[in-house]
C-alpha cells in the first residue's frame, strides 16, 4: 500500500489535530484543579468524578462507534461528533454549579471519543500494516503536544484569563478542527461491499469472544487506565500535596511528563516496528513495556520525593507502553474489524479509568486534609497501590491465557 506524502499529510494531521485536543481535555484539570476545587468548593471525590466524567461519556460511545467507523469512515464520523466537542466546552466555560460541569464534561468526553479510534482506523485504511506501530506512535505524539499545552501554557494562560477564557478558546479551536477533518481528509470506503448493518453488529460479537481479545486487553486496560487516571489529575495534586512545590512549579514537572510521553510514542512505536522485521512481536514490546511501567510505579508509591523528576518522567515514558497492544491486536483480526478491535479496547480502557481516577480520590479523601489543605501522603499511596495490584493480576491472566492459546494451537 503506497500513499503518497501528500495524501499521507492530509490524512495525519487532522486527525492529529483532533488527538491534541482530545488529549489537551483529558489532562487539562490537573492544572486547574486548585480553581475548580476554590471556585466549586469540593473534595476529592467531586473532583475525581468531574474529571472522570471525560472517560465515562468516552467509553459509553465505543461500541457503537467501532461500527460506525467501519461503516461510514473516519472523515465524517470524527468531524460530526468533534461538534459536540465544542458544545461541551462552551458550556464548561458558562456552567456555574458541579452538576453543570459533569454535563458539559461528559459531552466533551463523547465529543473526542472518536479522534484516536478514527485516526487509527484511517490509519489502518493508508498505510500499510508494517507501518501502523509507528504512524500510530507519532499519533500519539499528537496527543503528548496536547497534554504538554494542558501545563505550563496552560498556567502561563491563567495569569490572562481565568479557567472559563481557557475553555472558551478551546471551544473555538474544536469547531475549526472539525471543519479541518471534514474537509481535508480524503475518504475511503473501508466496509467490503455488501456488508450488511446486521454483519457488521456480529463482527463485535467476533471481537468479544476471542481469546485472544482478551488475552491482551485486561492487561493493556489497567495499564492505560492508571496512566490516564493518575496523569490525567492526581499527578498534579501529588507535586502540590506531596512534593510541596507551587503551581508553577507542578506544572513544569506536568510538562517534562507530556515531553516523555511524547517521546514514548514515538520511540517505543519505532522500537516496535523495528523489532517486529527482526522477528519480535509487537505484543512482545508492548508487554515488556507495560511490565516496566508496572515498576516506576512501585517507585512513585514508596520511592522518595528526591527521586521526583526522573520518576514522573519515566511514568510518562513508559505509560505510553500499553497503547502498543492496540496495534498488536488490530493484526491478529481482519482489517475490516479494525475499527471495532480497537473501540473495544477503548471502551474497557475509559471505562475502568472512570473508575479508576474516580476510586483514587476516594480513597486519598478517606485520610484528613492538614491545616494546609493538603492531602495525606498515606492517601496517594494507597490509591496508587490499588491501580498497581490491578495491573499486576491482569499480567498473570496474560501468561495464564497465552498458554491457553498454546494449548490450542497445538491441538488444532
Amino acid at each position: 500500500m503506497n500513499t503518497s506524502i501528500w495524501t499521507a499529510l492530509r490524512v495525519f494531521v487532522p486527525f492529529a489535530a483532533g488527538y491534541f485536543l482530545s488529549y489537551l481535555y483529558r489532562v487539562v484539570n490537573a492544572v486547574i484543579a486548585p480553581d475548580l476545587v476554590g471556585d466549586l468548593r469540593i473534595g476529592p471525590s467531586a473532583l475525581g468524578l468531574l474529571t472522570a466524567t471525560y472517560f465515562i461519556a468516552f467509553a459509553s460511545s465505543q461500541l457503537p462507534l467501532g461500527v460506525l467507523l467501519d461503516r461510514f469512515g473516519p472523515r465524517r464520523v470524527e468531524a460530526f461528533l468533534l461538534l459536540f466537542a465544542g458544545l461541551g466546552a462552551y458550556l464548561f466555560s458558562r456552567s456555574e454549579s458541579l452538576a453543570g460541569l459533569v454535563a458539559a464534561r461528559a459531552l466533551i468526553g463523547f465529543g473526542v471519543s472518536a479522534c484516536l479510534m478514527a485516526a487509527f482506523k484511517a490509519y489502518t485504511l493508508w498505510f500499510s500494516k508494517e507501518k501502523w506501530p509507528l504512524v500510530n506512535g507519532f499519533q500519539m505524539a499528537a496527543g503528548g503536544l496536547g497534554a504538554l499545552a494542558a501545563t505550563a501554557p496552560v498556567e502561563t494562560a491563567l495569569h490572562v484569563t481565568d479557567w472559563r477564557g481557557v475553555f472558551m478558546v478551546l471551544a473555538v479551536l474544536t469547531l475549526l478542527v472539525a471543519v479541518a477533518v471534514y474537509s481535508v481528509v480524503p475518504e475511503k470506503p473501508s466496509s467490503p461491499a455488501g456488508e450488511r448493518f446486521s454483519e457488521q453488529v456480529r463482527g463485535v460479537k467476533t471481537v468479544f469472544t476471542s481469546l485472544e481479545f482478551w488475552r491482551t486487553a485486561p492487561l493493556t486496560t489497567m495499564s492505560q487506565a492508571s496512566f490516564l487516571s493518575i496523569q490525567g489529575l492526581w499527578a498534579g495534586p501529588w507535586l502540590k500535596d506531596v512534593a510541596g512545590l507551587e503551581r508553577m512549579a507542578a506544572a513544569h514537572v506536568l510538562l517534562w511528563i507530556a515531553v516523555a510521553m511524547i517521546a514514548g510514542f514515538i520511540l517505543l512505536g519505532s522500537l516496535a516496528g523495528r523489532l517486529s522485521r527482526s522477528g519480535v512481536s509487537v505484543l512482545a514490546t508492548a508487554v515488556a513495556g507495560m511490565c516496566l511501567f508496572m515498576c516506576v510505579q512501585v517507585l512513585v508509591v514508596v520511592g522518595s520525593v528526591r527521586w521526583m523528576l526522573p520518576m514522573w518522567v519515566l511514568f510518562g515514558f513508559f505509560g505510553t507502553s500499553g497503547i502498543i497492544a492496540y496495534a498488536a491486536l488490530s493484526q491478529r483480526f481482519p482489517v475490516q474489524l479494525s475499527g471495532r478491535v480497537t473501540t473495544a479496547v477503548n471502551l474497557l480502557v475509559f471505562i475502568a479509568a472512570f473508575m479508576g481516577q474516580w476510586a483514587v480520590g476516594t480513597i486519598i479523601g478517606f485520610w484528613p486534609v492538614d491545616a494546609g489543605g493538603h492531602y495525606a501522603l498515606a492517601g496517594y499511596r494507597t490509591g496508587f497501590a490499588a491501580m498497581l495490584a490491578l495491573q499486576t493480576l491482569t499480567l498473570l491472566w496474560f501468561f495464564m491465557a497465552s498458554r491457553m492459546i498454546m494449548r490450542r494451537d497445538d491441538k488444532g
